[in-house]
């Protein structure tokens, strides 16, 4: 099972320049692949002869020409230009599966990074040793036993991060779920999670919101700053900065709530969002960008693979809120504005949040039953959703 551990680096100013070296060098021979990709596309299509452009002929022409006309670039690892290369390969195989879009060029000072491979690089403690640079100290030593597959040196707003890929077999600290049964996790604006345990609902930290007022005493600094000029680039430094502790803010709320889930019950069902149509309501947009949704799913499904749970996915149209969760009565209108309403069939009297978190829990139930029925037998693992 491969695991990543991202670590922060705490470079000297030497080493940070190295990093931002390098990271150019990355970028740079991503484009000119992208670049040299669409000039050999365009050229097949004339001459159907001429061979399909590839990851791995780029890579031999750039080998070819670097030293002649991109000296430049043996002051870094090599495989920063190599690895940015592959990493277009698998754009473009992702792009011709339809798993993403058409690649894009890539600009200076966004998502900066560069990757090594396991044998350009070792580690020791709290230290890892990068080629042509030497020795640079890590916040902590690698967590996960494994062998060592790959390093991707990143920054994010002024700091340095190392995300260190593993391919463990086992992880001891990991632990299975702990067989609460199911439940229905129904996501809001409001609160970001209601369980169909009866739980409080789990609030969200909503940091976009509370730190917003800052945010925009910033943004209104940086406009008025002269372009190119020092004062311009501390305080673009002091945005990315407060735009990395918002994503961080959220980011540790959704795995503390993600992994207290798929470490309690073994089913887990969720509505199958779509987060691009509700961001485009203008008046819920920043509410529903500031939760996070996509990102919790995310984190939801492969946590509760590593511990051997399901996560069974809702049709999007499946009526959760409309539905009474006591005798399957489904009502025509319930406006977003109604959070309480009684069954006209049964009378029972439902919170809009909790009743569509118990209709996740049944249909999460039934689906799983059925799965184990067809099969024979229950197996182990996550999935993205069941008939």
């Amino acid at each position: 099972m491969l695991r990543g551990h991202k670590i922060a680096l705490d470079p000297n100013d030497l080493q940070a320049s190295h990093f931002a070296r390098a990271a150019g060098t990355a970028r740079f021979a991503y484009n000119w692949a992208l670049a040299e990709w669409q000039k050999q596309y365009q050229a097949r299509k004339a001459d159907p002869s001429r061979r399909r452009p590839s990851q791995g002929a780029l890579r031999r022409q750039l080998n070819a020409i670097k030293r002649k006309e991109f000296p430049w670039m043996l002051k870094v690892t090599k495989c920063a230009p190599q690895m940015a290369i592959i990493h277009l390969g698998d754009a473009f195989q992702k792009f011709f599966s339809r798993r993403a879009g058409y690649p894009r060029f890539r600009k200076k000072g966004v998502h900066d990074s560069f990757t090594i491979t396991n044998d350009q690089f070792s580690l020791d403690g709290s230290r890892i040793h990068i080629p042509n640079l030497g020795w640079v100290r890590m916040h902590e030593t690698l967590r996960f036993p494994g062998k060592v597959m790959s390093a991707t040196v990143s920054r994010v707003a002024d700091r340095w991060y190392v995300s260190i890929c593993v391919d463990t077999p086992h992880d001891p600290n990991l632990t299975h779920a702990k067989n609460q049964g199911a439940v229905g996790v129904d996501l809001g604006v409001s609160a970001l999670a209601t369980l169909s345990t009866g739980e409080p609902p789990v609030p969200g930290p909503k940091p976009h919101q509370a730190l917003g007022a800052r945010l925009r005493r910033l943004s209104r600094s940086l406009s008025r700053k002269v372009k190119n000029s020092a004062n311009r680039k501390k305080a673009k430094a002091k945005v990315a900065r407060l735009h990395a502790r918002i994503s961080n803010i959220r980011s540790d709320a959704l795995h503390k709530l993600t992994t207290d889930l798929t470490c309690r019950f073994d089913i887990i069902g969720i509505e199958d969002l779509n987060v691009s149509g509700m961001v485009k309501n203008r008046y819920l947009a920043r509410a529903v960008a500031d939760m996070g949704f996509s990102e919790f799913r995310r984190q939801l499904e492969y946590k509760a693979e590593t511990r051997g749970g399901v996560v069974v996915v809702a049709d999007r149209w499946f009526a959760s809120s409309k539905t009474c969760s006591d005798c399957g009565h489904k009502v025509d209108q319930l406006p977003l504005s109604v959070r309480q309403w009684t069954c006209p069939a049964c009378g029972a009297n439902h919170d809009r949040d909790r009743n569509a978190a118990r209709n996740l829990k049944n249909m999460a139930v039934s689906a799983a039953s059925s799965a184990v029925s067809a099969c024979g037998e229950g197996g182990s693992g996550g999935s993205k959703g069941l008939p």
